[in-house]
């Protein structure tokens, strides 16, 4: 899973790549870094952790996801001039865009808007963004209109479905109606594939918040949730500097300066766990001696599908599954035990794997 940061100047973008993905990288560095910044966050998974309690194996594994912090935006966003449009390929082919919202006050670090609002910054991004994909589409008919004169009337048809179909989004676009929210039928679908536009994507929004607002945000995120309406966007808040200071600390001393405080969940947690569910994924699990690993899927995919991402081999010569659920392997203690009490069942192609599964695979290539 690859999540794109993105933010406009000067909200703490940066802070936030380093609390989520324990890095140090320099803050404030706008319209110097000509690169993104890249990290590999593993997921906490407490099933995992007490699984390898029991099998104590070589090695625990866990899901991770890649951040890719680009270079703030500016008023050169998605116009392809600038630094930015060098990078507009690279946000398409993300999984996710990971919007940081600026909430905090701090007057050594002034906002380019000069006041702080973050909904009046979220808008800003929403158009940027349509802005950018608007930009596409209308390069993209420009492109097909020579092609269609150069054509005979009968071979005009895929074109002209696929005009069409171009048409639509940028009507919608033109409503600041996001991509991911326009229904499209799958032969609409198959015609778009192999472009990507960037309000299609599922969209994470980060209101970074200040410390002083600590104990406000579960209040902030109640107000946020009720107010959102659309498909594949979620909001969350995070207070970047906060965690990016935790990351200092040994790991019992942070723990008790969040305890001391009352704050129960890291930040990054509930931003990953929150992607997941963005991204519609779960994890199903493999247990032995030598591995405990989490292996991230789609939700609604069969037990072949699964096994394939485990290696193709246990895909094309899948014969069969044997699985339970991980609490229940926990409370009975051995595989050993769990058959002998019937409790891991065989299950066949057309399972489809649940989350916290713990899965052995048989097959035979």
């Amino acid at each position: 899973m690859r999540i794109g940061i993105i933010g406009l100047p000067q909200s703490g973008k940066t802070t936030v790549f380093n609390a989520i993905a324990a890095r140090n990288e320099a803050v404030g560095d706008f319209g110097v870094r000509e690169k993104p910044n890249i990290a590999t966050s593993f997921v906490p998974d407490h099933r995992l952790d007490e699984l390898s309690k029991i099998y104590k194996p070589k090695k625990t594994t866990y899901a991770s996801v890649e951040y890719l912090d680009f270079p703030a935006s500016n008023t050169t966003f998605g116009k392809g001039h600038g630094l930015e449009g060098r990078f507009l390929n690279e946000l398409g082919a993300m999984d996710a865009l990971l919007h940081v919202v600026r909430a905090f006050e701090d007057g050594s670090v002034p906002h380019p808007n000069e006041t702080i609002d973050f909904e009046r910054d979220r808008t800003t991004m929403d158009l940027e963004l349509a802005f950018a994909d608007l930009a596409m589409l209308e390069r993209r008919l420009e492109r097909i209109e020579p092609e269609m004169r150069s054509l005979k009337q009968s071979e005009r048809v895929p074109l002209q479905a696929l005009v069409s179909v171009l048409e639509h989004l940028k009507q919608e676009l033109e409503q600041e109606i996001p991509i991911r929210n326009i229904s499209l039928n799958p032969d609409e679908t198959r015609l778009l594939q192999g472009t990507s536009f960037l309000t299609s994507l599922p969209l994470l929004e980060i209101i970074n918040i200040g410390e002083e607002t600590l104990d406000e945000q579960h209040s902030i995120i109640e107000s946020l949730e009720s107010e959102n309406t659309q498909t594949g966007r979620a909001i969350t808040t995070l207070c970047a500097k906060f965690d990016m200071e935790l990351n200092s600390l040994s790991e019992e001393e942070a723990k008790e300066f969040q305890e001391d405080i009352g704050v129960l969940e890291r930040g990054y947690e509930g931003v990953l766990r929150l992607s997941y569910e963005l991204l519609g994924l779960i994890s199903f699990l493999t247990v032995g001696e030598d591995e405990c690993r989490a292996w991230t899927i789609k939700k609604g995919l069969s037990a072949p599908k699964a096994a394939g991402q485990i290696h193709t081999d246990l895909e094309r010569g899948f014969i069969r599954a044997e699985v339970i659920a991980w609490d229940t392997l926990l409370s009975i203690g051995t595989e050993t035990e769990a058959k002998r009490q019937g409790l891991i069942r065989t299950e066949g192609k057309d399972y489809i794997v649940q989350d916290g599964d713990v899965m052995h695979i048989l097959f035979n290539v």
